[in-house]
């Protein structure tokens, strides 16, 4: 580990990111696996894997635009389960809501 410490962020980024599975192709080409990998760095938010994968993924044949909307995927898939969430604040909301009127009846 103190060896991977020493050496340049993009050097270990790209290293790990070609060590996965990601990096040949099976039922899935290796670019789609990249852009899948790419995607989920996002939503994981490690910017090794984001930086890595990114590479990766254009040294498979991905095209800059394809990167983004993999991204853009992510970040609307995260939004998503932000806006689903929701609901849990909304719950606590109408009980409090529904005990402060019940309080105030008894009061």
């Amino acid at each position: 580990m103190i060896r991977l410490l020493s050496t340049s962020d993009a050097s270990v980024s790209t290293s790990v990111a070609q060590t996965f599975s990601t990096a040949s192709s099976g039922a899935l080409p290796a670019k789609t696996k990249q852009l899948i990998a790419v995607a989920v760095a996002h939503v994981t938010q490690c910017p090794y894997c984001i930086r890595g994968h990114t590479e990766a993924a254009l040294n498979a044949g991905a095209s800059e635009p394809e990167l983004m909307e993999a991204i853009w995927v992510a970040a609307e898939m995260r939004a998503g389960a932000a806006y689903a969430h929701a609901n849990l604040a909304l719950d606590t909301m109408n009980d409090v809501a529904t005990r402060r009127a019940g309080d105030q009846k008894q009061a």
